[in-house]
């Protein structure tokens, strides 16, 4: 016991100053050993941070996944379309997000983010302290450059995943200025659900750019970071505003802000803006970001077009108007909806500024959202047949290089052309032929065989070439694939170059690239400033006084009456030119035209090529081509053509049968007009002729008595009109003379100086094929186009004359082989010998 008892006072005392001289030396050591655990940890973060590759997006910011905001041409959100990730993103360079909310942010996060290394010791030492006091966490120890490395790279919410994050903050902070760790944070935090960066929460949140928030609206995005989800005011706006009050005060504290200016903040309600509308231009949006429309993109189909924006652009500025775009939108639905019974399915429309070639508005389909119509197709970019909405360009070319006019005689009669698979024969959408008709009122009342004819007299590979010229790029097949039938639009073109190629008409020739983009700002180093985007220059195709009569056409009302009626729908209250088309099998009509300022164009069918129930351009796409080409009158209001230019133009008094100058024996006539040289050139009418005539029976008078006499007019027609005038009934002068008079006198009765005979069928070139299966004796009938006077003729069939007379026809039996055919009569030129063969 007694060695296990305490010692005395005096051997504490001898104790103590044996050891007095070692306490020294203790604490040193102590101190070292403090020391060392307290540099060690920071030690090895250092060298941590060291081996820390700096984040790719940090090394190479030019690689940046933005959201991409569209906005009508007078800067109002059409739509936002999330970055890749799915989030709302806009790049705010530091320099133009203003200082309030660079002040509330380092109040509310970081308020010795100036001069910590990227981890605050400080804090990191009073979070602990109030964890140790409270025994909860009372406040955090993340830095601004902390919560950037956690963006950044996220981690586990653990003691290694703590300290990684830690390292790569410390790494950031040894590459990067403070300005540019604030600018990235500022960019690259969430700052809402679905909101990545400040700049796009403002957006969303208040609808005005970050440089123009109130200090009440940037503490309050400041205050977001801490908790996207908690604070998100469209949950409720009681916590968010508790936490902005609190941003406030230390912002207060700090010096970062006044009294009266915290004071004015806090009594500042939080004000959502309200939510946007719609989708906004679904299928335009979609051909702008993928490149097929945009900057350097054009109207040409097939082209290469312009780069993909999506991703890349941070800002587009369409050229397309909200408001005409929605009540388009609206217009198109109410059609499909109206015309369903009559199996249409889908619409598509496109509106554009003619001196710009803008895109006023563009309806790719009734409804994106239609699945049964397939509406999610674009049919204002899909390749469809124009039917007749390509004969304007025809006639038009035929008037600069075939001395064509407005008043020029086309044969509306039945006509055969050769193909590769045999003959093409035209047929008019009435079911009927009506002669000799004015390039004027065929154009007007859309006849299909005098294009086709216009079209031969071309030849396809002129015609193809000038469509192509207008920018109907995706006619690209060999002429031989179209033949004469693309006066009919045997061909596929889009809606879009269509209209442009009207609109190309209203300016007089001069063809412009379609322009859906009016400025854009690229997600680039520099923050991507916008940019306008330079229309582009216009370039001659049509000559300017062609051009301004075939606008005449198309905006004379009175022209189309025999074919439309009168109150069709293209009549509206004001001058339009406008022309319709169907395809064949009524798969697709059109209607487009043109007011001096703007050019709209309708599509109604079916993405599947489904036929429509007898649906045609002038009751399909018609009825929509005139409610949109109102609406457009809303937007852009409708104002006169321009009077035609009198150094170029002169309107003329022309034969209204044979729109040459009027003779005598005229009895119509009718205002044309014509360019000046060939208004000049036009001679004397030779459709009407004066003959005397036995009273009593109507035929010729010879040597009749005075008073059985008198002088009638009669239409005359070449030999490709006069079995039609023949059939149709028309005042053909008699061939016949009087038997009640005496011979005929001065050689009336032969055929006129010049007439010609000609085989009218077949046509050159083409091949039967005899049917094995029918028993009966197999034949066609050839015919003859004659003048007048001319009472006999000959078809000379390999060889051998056969003699015809009136009506010249004659059913010959097929016979295999090689055939040679040419038509003779007296008084009259032969025409061209035909070759056809028999399989």
């Amino acid at each position: 016991m007694g060695a296990l008892s305490s010692p005395g006072p005096g051997r504490a005392r001898r104790w103590l100053a044996a050891a007095r001289p070692r306490l020294p030396l203790l604490l040193r050591r102590a101190a070292r050993v403090a020391l060392a655990l307290a540099v060690a940890p920071w030690l090895l973060l250092a060298v941590a941070a060291a081996l820390t590759k700096l984040p790719p997006e940090l090394a190479a910011p030019e690689e940046r996944a933005v959201s991409t905001v569209l906005l009508d041409r007078h800067g109002t959100v059409l739509r936002e379309l999330r970055a890749g990730d799915g989030a709302r993103a806009r790049w705010l360079p530091l320099a133009e997000a203003g200082d309030r909310i660079q002040r509330a942010l380092l109040a509310a996060e970081d308020r010795r983010f100036a001069v910590h290394p990227g981890v605050d010791p400080l804090a990191i030492a009073r979070a602990l302290g109030q964890l140790a006091a409270e025994r909860r966490v009372v406040s955090g120890a993340s830095t601004i450059t902390q919560q950037l490395a956690r963006a950044l790279v996220p981690r586990p919410r653990t003691v290694r995943g703590k300290l990684g994050e830690m390292a790569l903050a410390l790494r950031i902070e040894a590459s990067l200025s403070k300005r540019e760790i604030l600018e990235q944070y500022l960019n690259r935090v969430a700052f809402g659900p679905g909101l990545r960066g400040v700049e796009a929460a403002s957006r969303f949140y208040f609808d005005k750019p970050t440089a123009d928030l109130s200090l009440a609206e940037a503490a309050a995005l400041a205050s977001m970071p801490r908790g996207p989800a908690l604070y998100d005011p469209r949950r409720g706006a009681g916590p968010l505003e508790r936490r902005r009050n609190r941003v406030l005060d230390r912002m207060l504290a700090a010096g970062l802000a006044g009294e009266a200016e915290v004071a004015r903040a806090r009594a500042e309600p939080i004000a959502l803006a309200p939510k946007g509308s719609g989708l906004g231009a679904p299928h335009l949006v979609r051909a702008v970001l993928g490149g097929a429309l945009g900057p350097g993109a054009g109207a040409e189909a097939g082209g290469a077009g312009a780069a993909p924006l999506r991703g890349r652009a941070s800002s587009i500025t369409l050229t397309i108007d909200r408001g005409l775009q929605r009540e388009i939108e609206v217009l198109a639905q109410q059609t499909v909806r109206g015309l369903s019974d009559r199996d249409v399915g889908a619409a598509a429309v496109v509106v554009l500024e003619n001196a710009t070639g803008e895109i006023l508005a563009y309806v790719g389909s009734h409804d994106i959202e239609d699945a049964a119509g397939l509406g999610h197709n674009d049919g204002v970019l899909a390749l469809r047949q124009p039917g007749s909405a390509l004969k304007p360009f025809v006639y038009e070319l035929a008037m600069e290089q075939l001395g064509f006019t407005a008043a020029t005689v086309l044969p509306d009669v039945e006509l055969s052309f050769p193909t590769a698979d045999g003959s093409y024969a035209p047929r008019n959408y009435d079911g009927r032929f009506h002669g000799p008709v004015r390039l004027r009122d065929a154009l007007a009342s859309s006849y299909n065989v005098p294009a086709v004819w216009t079209a031969a007299a071309l030849g396809p590979e002129r015609v193809l070439a000038r469509l192509r010229e207008l920018g109907l790029g995706s006619l690209d097949r060999e002429p031989s694939r179209y033949g004469v039938a693309i006066a009919l639009g045997d061909g596929e073109v889009r809606l879009l170059d269509l209209a442009n190629a009207y609109a190309t008409l209203a300016r007089g020739g001069v063809y412009l690239p379609v322009r859906a983009v009016r400025a854009l700002s690229l997600a680039s180093p520099a923050g991507g400033p916008v940019s306008d985007v330079a229309p582009a220059r216009g370039a001659r195709v049509l000559d300017a006084a062609r051009a301004r009569v075939i606008v005449d056409i198309l905006a004379d009302d009175k022209a189309r009456i025999a074919s439309f009626g009168e109150g069709n729908a293209l009549d509206l209250p004001f001058p339009v030119a406008a022309k319709t088309g169907t395809s064949k099998g009524f798969r697709d009509n059109l209607a487009v035209g043109f007011t001096p300022d703007v050019t709209v164009a309708v599509w109604v069918g079916n993405f599947d090529g489904a036929p429509m129930g007898g649906v045609s351009g002038i009751t399909g796409a018609g009825p929509l081509f005139r409610d949109a080409m109102l609406a457009a009158a809303r937007v852009r209001p409708p104002r006169p053509f321009d009077p035609p230019d009198p150094e170029l133009l002169a309107e003329v008094e022309v034969c209204g049968l044979s729109g040459m100058k009027p003779t005598a024996v005229c009895p119509h006539r009718r205002r044309e007009l014509l360019p000046r040289a060939d208004a000049a050139a036009l001679a004397p009418c030779d459709m009407h002729e004066a003959v005397r005539v036995d009273r009593r029976n109507g035929l010729r008078a010879g040597a009749c008595p005075g008073a059985a006499v008198e002088e009638r007019v009669f239409e005359r027609y070449d030999a490709e009109l006069t079995a039609w005038a023949r059939a149709a009934g028309r005042p053909v002068a008699p061939e016949e003379a009087s038997p009640l008079c005496g011979p005929l006198l001065g050689g009336d009765g032969v055929p006129p100086a010049g007439a010609r005979v000609r085989v009218a069928y077949p046509p050159d070139g083409a091949r039967f094929v005899l049917d094995p299966s029918v028993n009966s004796q197999q034949a066609i009938r050839l015919r003859a186009d004659v003048p007048p006077g001319v009472r006999r003729a000959r078809f000379v069939l390999d060889g051998r004359p056969i003699e015809v007379g009136p009506p010249f026809s004659l059913d010959w039996p097929l016979v295999a082989g090689a055939h040679r055919l040419r038509v003779e009569a007296d008084g009259a030129s032969a025409g061209e010998e035909i070759a056809f063969s028999v399989e």
